[in-house]
Parts: C-alpha cells; sequence; structure tokens
C-alpha cells in the first residue's frame, strides 16, 4: 500500500504531462496550419482559406475530417509493414521532448541532467522514419526523398549540436532548466550570436522547411518521401513535422533566448510561459515567412554551406569558447 501511495502521484504527473502533449501537438498543428496558409496567402498578396467560417478559421478543421475519412492506401509493391510504421516513427517520438521543455518555473513535465540529449536522439528518430517510409513505397522519388532526407538531416546535425554545445561549455549542464536560469543577467543571443546563427540556419534543415526542403520538392519529386502516403498516414507526417518545429524553436528559445524570462505581468500566475509561448511562435513565424519568401536551393549549395560554411565557424566559435570560459 505504501508503494502505491509513492508511485501514485507520479503515475498522475505521466498523464498530466501525456494530455498537456497531446493538447500541444494538435493544438499546435490547428494554429501553425491555418496561420501558414494566412501567411503565405498574405505573402503572395492572396487572401489565402476565407470561405469555411469566418476567415476560413474552420478550413483545417475539414481539412482533418477530410483526410481521416480518407482511405488508407497501400501500393502493391511497397513493403506493407514498414510502410505503415513509418507514420508512425515520424508522429509518436515528438511527446517525449515536449516533457522536458521548461515552458516556466512552474510549468515543465520533468527536469532531468540530460535533458538537451534526450531531446536530440529522439529528435534524430524522424530521419529514420523518413528514410524507411520513402524505402517501403517503392516508388524512385520515394526513395531519392528519402536519401536527400537521410544525407540532409545527418550533416546539419553537427553544426546545430555543436553551436549548443558552446551554451553547454558556458553553463556547465545539459539541464534545460538550468540553462534557462542560466540568462537571469542577460540573454546568450548576444553572447553567442554566430552559435545562434548557425542554430537558426540547421533549425530550417533538420525540419525540412524551404528554402531547404529538398526531401519534398514537389517541382521533381513529386511530394518526396511522402508521395505515396495519403489520408491520416500523410496526416501523422504532417503533425510531426509541425511538432518537430515546435520542439527546435522552444530549444532556441531554452538555449538562447532566456526561455520563460520577461517582463512580469500584474494578477497572472503564468506569464513566463506567456512570454516563452510568444518567443517560440515568433521563431515558427520566421520559419512561414522564408518558406514563402526564398527559393529553394540546389542540393550541392545545400550541402556544401553546410560542411564548407556552418560546420567550421561552429567549430571555431566553440574552441573560442572554450579558451574564453577556462581564462575565465
Amino acid at each position: 500500500m505504501e508503494t502505491l501511495h509513492s508511485i501514485l502521484p507520479e503515475l498522475i504527473r505521466i498523464v498530466i504531462c501525456a494530455i498537456g502533449g497531446a493538447v500541444i501537438v494538435f493544438g499546435n498543428a490547428l494554429v501553425m496550419g491555418y496561420a501558414e496558409r494566412k501567411l503565405a496567402g498574405h505573402i503572395m498578396l492572396r487572401p489565402g482559406p476565407m470561405e469555411v467560417g469566418w476567415h476560413g478559421i474552420l478550413q483545417l478543421v475539414v481539412d482533418g475530417i477530410k483526410l481521416m475519412g480518407k482511405q488508407l492506401v497501400v501500393p502493391k509493391q511497397a513493403d506493407k509493414p514498414l510502410y505503415m510504421l513509418a507514420p508512425i516513427l515520424a508522429f509518436a517520438p515528438v511527446f517525449a521532448p515536449l516533457l522536458l521543455i521548461p515552458f516556466s518555473d512552474k510549468l515543465q513535465g520533468f527536469d532531468i541532467d540530460v535533458g538537451m540529449l534526450v531531446i536530440l536522439a529522439f529528435a534524430s528518430i524522424n530521419v529514420l522514419a523518413i528514410l524507411i517510409g520513402g524505402w517501403s513505397s517503392n516508388n524512385k522519388y520515394s526513395l531519392f526523398g528519402a536519401f536527400r532526407s537521410v544525407a540532409q538531416n545527418v550533416a546539419y546535425e553537427i553544426p546545430m549540436l555543436i553551436s549548443l554545445l558552446a551554451v553547454v561549455f558556458m553553463t556547465n549542464t545539459f539541464s534545460l532548466r538550468e540553462i534557462a536560469a542560466a540568462q537571469s543577467p542577460v540573454w546568450f543571443v548576444l553572447l553567442q550570436p554566430l552559435a545562434f546563427l548557425i542554430y537558426i540556419v540547421a533549425m530550417v534543415a533538420e525540419t525540412n522547411r524551404a528554402p531547404f526542403d529538398l526531401p519534398e520538392a514537389e517541382s521533381e519529386l513529386t511530394a518526396g518521401f511522402h508521395t505515396e502516403y495519403s489520408g491520416m498516414s500523410f496526416s501523422l507526417f504532417v503533425l510531426g513535422e509541425y511538432a518537430n518545429m515546435f520542439i527546435v524553436c522552444s530549444v532556441a528559445t531554452v538555449f538562447f533566448l532566456g526561455g520563460s524570462s520577461g517582463i512580469p505581468l500584474p494578477y497572472f500566475e503564468y506569464t513566463g510561459a506567456l512570454w516563452f509561448l510568444l518567443k517560440v511562435y515568433a521563431l515558427m513565424f520566421f520559419l512561414v515567412w522564408i518558406r514563402w519568401t526564398y527559393p529553394r536551393t540546389r542540393f550541392d549549395q545545400l550541402m556544401n554551406f553546410c560542411w564548407k560554411y556552418l560546420i567550421p565557424f561552429s567549430l571555431v566559435n566553440l574552441l573560442i569558447t572554450v579558451v574564453v570560459v577556462k581564462l575565465i
């Protein structure tokens, strides 16, 4: 009985965190799906969705119902078990990183000493999901998209990790809460501007967003790795992409933008969470903005930019950081 009493609070906490994670994943997909369509429309001097609901606000709900009602078509020559596994692998791992993100001092599922490493480990599963989806579809367009995604993500994970390590050396911890708390005097974006810029570029590439959306380049690969996916399987890929956008923007907020720090508001207990979400969605607005502003790069330009510029600059920045920290 004593064991049950000791375990029960943790079980309740896990259930609450799981429900909160589901709300964030699906709520973020609704908000960003609508916002991206409207922003794309206004950037191109068009209204965007307008017919379903006020200013098309119910368009995403209708699209979701439509996708759930579609038949799941499996290509005849596809490897069916792996084909069905890929969307699940793209979607399921996004919940774990959300439990480690400190939305404020009072809103965090779990704080562990290696939080950053856990988030990066779960984020890398998305590469495996894309590879399995592209290979199992038995479609040349899908296979080329999967190959591109693996090369792109493996390459850009290196400068992303090195840019974050510069902050880790400054704070001497992998805990996200402690890294956010260490920025009470000054945000690290002012102390590590180069690391922040490198992370932002790598963040765009890791989420397969334009102008680095080579794995799903519709002008040449039809739809890339998810050419053969439709209905709910396609929806899981989209939900995973938007959730990964939220996660990488949250990590940027924790490491460089002070986390939940901001001007406290009177009579509002969760001011920190509000500031955190404002910073995250400002970065997500940036991701949408550049998608509809810049043309897609060539794949050789994408890879050369990483190996010739981002990785050397990130290593130099890390070396300078280590020397400065040691001297101080």
